[in-house]
């Protein structure tokens, strides 16, 4: 499996052996290139687990069970979500920022009563979260923990990073913290793709039992594709549970 620390040595063993044989200078250069590139590839890549170990799916799993998990909420769209989940019987995870709870702390409270799980998806969302130091980071992870404990008082375990970047700084502020961290393998591209039937083909191609599939409860056109994402789940006899339930881990630690 491809780690960063495994990549460091074979590229310094890499660069020792060069200078025995007194390699031309590209040489050095193209172990550089590779380094950077597997660096770049690991930090954007949540399902490489190259910086930490994170959960993208679970692949013991044999029943029909797949995990829905909406990101960047709760917005004024999630209301929405959490009326067609109920309407679906469905359960759902929903990585939440502290800056939305705050404007919605009702929407919060309704996630947790209907059964759904919450996670800690940071304060602010920065766009710039993944050159925060270390501190930084544990801050942003701590004080959105503090928001959903004053709103739920619950003690949130799961974490899922913004934009699913990992890098060395991050890693080590969850060691701090003690996060499980959540990631995904089915990646919708909702944010990104304009076209609904374009985001219901991506999902629907890649659904498998043990999946966790990646959406955000942002927008009305993420609504929609939801709406015929369960009807298509619910003709293929899926249970659709929250990630804990999924991976056999634990959500709150209260």
């Amino acid at each position: 499996m491809l780690k960063h620390k495994n990549i460091i040595v074979s590229c310094l063993l890499t660069v020792l052996v060069l200078f025995l044989l007194k390699a031309v200078w590209w040489s050095y250069f193209l172990v550089f290139l590779f380094f950077s590139g597997m660096t770049a590839w690991g930090s954007f890549d949540i399902r490489l687990h190259y910086f930490l170990k994170a959960y993208t799916h679970n692949p013991n799993i044999t029943q029909r069970k797949i995990a829905l998990t909406f990101d960047d909420g709760p917005h004024e769209m999630t209301e929405k979500v959490l009326d067609l989940l109920q309407k679906a019987n469905a359960k759902a995870t929903f990585f939440c920022i502290g800056t939305q709870m705050e404007k919605h702390p009702e929407l919060v409270r309704r996630i947790l009563a209907e059964g759904h799980v919450l996670g800690n998806h940071t304060y602010s969302h920065s766009k710039t979260f993944g050159f925060f130091s270390t501190q930084k980071i544990k801050e942003e992870i701590e004080r959105n923990d503090e928001i959903l404990l004053n709103i739920t008082g619950k003690k949130i375990k799961l974490f899922r990073p913004p934009f699913g970047v990992t890098n060395p700084n991050i890693a080590k502020a969850l060691s701090v913290t003690g996060h499980q961290v959540i990631g995904w393998n089915i990646r919708s591209l909702d944010t990104v793709i304009a076209a609904e039937d374009m985001i219901f083909n991506r999902i629907q191609h890649k659904i498998q039992p043990g999946g966790i599939i990646l959406l955000h409860d942002t927008s009305l056109k993420t609504v929609r594709v939801l709406e015929r994402l369960l009807l298509f789940l619910q003709a293929e006899h899926y249970e659709m549970v929250t990630v804990d339930a999924l991976l056999n881990v634990q959500a709150y630690e209260n």
